[in-house]
């Protein structure tokens, strides 16, 4: 007697799908690995020598770095639940949760950024002393360039998998290069003029920096989080794709775009000929999409098919 296939069994394409998730979550994570691990090494550089200095810009900076490495693990986790595939509960996938960990990265940036105007302004009303100067600009140099190259990876990943996570990320590890630069341009100063007081200062600039990347990561996690329309760009090469193929249909309306997590989802009415069989129609409009599959390979397009009015 011939068995009757499971209910619970998953098809082939099912499977495919499961299975270019896993490997999209694994490719971030993978990206992730390197900020985890430099950021783990800086922190330790640079609290040695603040230790060494007292230099609340170089504190600024192992603050700043210590943020970024928490921040990394909240965004492992994101990537790791937003590579879940749809279930009954989210049918439309787990992308959300990459845009909530930036947003939450936002937060936590600017309670550390707080945290540093906080120690600065201390410092600016009590005074302090600055020692092993040369140390500090050499590590600070160092983080530059260590930051530097780990963005490089990290960005070509970022637009490689359009992940909101390894963007986010991305944009912290610039701010770092600017802030570690800046703080070693600044210790030479005080090498140069005695002038302890551009320490703290200094660290205000950076706590400024740190904001305003919080800022630019929050803003977008919370366009993306209240389903705001793809950028005028994608929304024209949308428009675009749909149009080339205006023999296959009479017209289109209700465009409807959004994001979730690194896909976007593209929803519209298409109207066909009244006389034209449904499958006919279906087939046609699959046309369509796959190539809008062809310019946004992770796009979830869902075509309403209508009879011409």
């Amino acid at each position: 007697m011939t068995s009757r296939p499971s209910s619970q069994a998953i098809s082939p394409a099912k499977r495919s799908k499961h299975d270019a998730l896993r490997r999209t979550s694994d490719l971030r994570l993978h990206a992730l690995r390197v900020p985890v691990a430099s950021n783990g090494l800086l922190i330790v550089l640079k609290l040695a020598v603040w230790l060494l200095t007292g230099s609340v810009s170089v504190l600024s900076e192992a603050v700043h770095s210590f943020s970024d490495l928490i921040v990394t693990v909240i965004q492992s986790v994101a990537v790791r639940l937003a590579g879940r595939p749809a279930d009954s509960d989210h049918a439309y996938g787990h992308g959300k949760f990459e845009n909530l960990s930036a947003a939450l990265q936002g937060l936590f940036i600017a309670a550390i950024a707080a945290l540093v105007v906080v120690e600065a302004i201390g410092r600016l009303r009590h005074g302090a002393s600055i020692a092993h100067i040369d140390l500090g600009v050499g590590v600070m140099l160092v983080s530059a360039a260590v930051n530097y190259w780990v963005s490089r990876r990290t960005r070509a990943a970022a637009e490689r998998e359009d992940s909101p996570a390894l963007f986010a990320q991305t944009s912290e590890l610039r701010a770092d290069v600017i802030t570690g630069a800046g703080i070693a341009i600044g210790l030479l100063v005080i090498r140069l003029t005695g002038f302890i007081i551009l320490d703290p200062i200094i660290a205000l600039v950076v706590a400024g920096l740190i904001l305003h990347s919080a800022y630019m990561v929050g803003v977008r996690a919370v366009v993306d989080l209240t389903d705001a329309r793809l950028p005028a760009g994608q929304e024209a090469l949308i428009r675009d794709v749909i149009d080339r193929h205006n023999d296959l249909f009479v017209s289109y309306h209700k465009l409807r775009t959004r994001r979730s997590g690194a896909g976007e989802f593209i929803d519209f009415h298409l109207q066909m000929p009244s006389e034209m069989p449904l499958k006919k129609a279906h087939d046609l409009s699959d046309v369509i999409v796959e190539d809008l599959k062809r310019h946004l390979p992770r796009a979830h397009v869902l075509i309403h098919l209508e009879p011409e009015a």
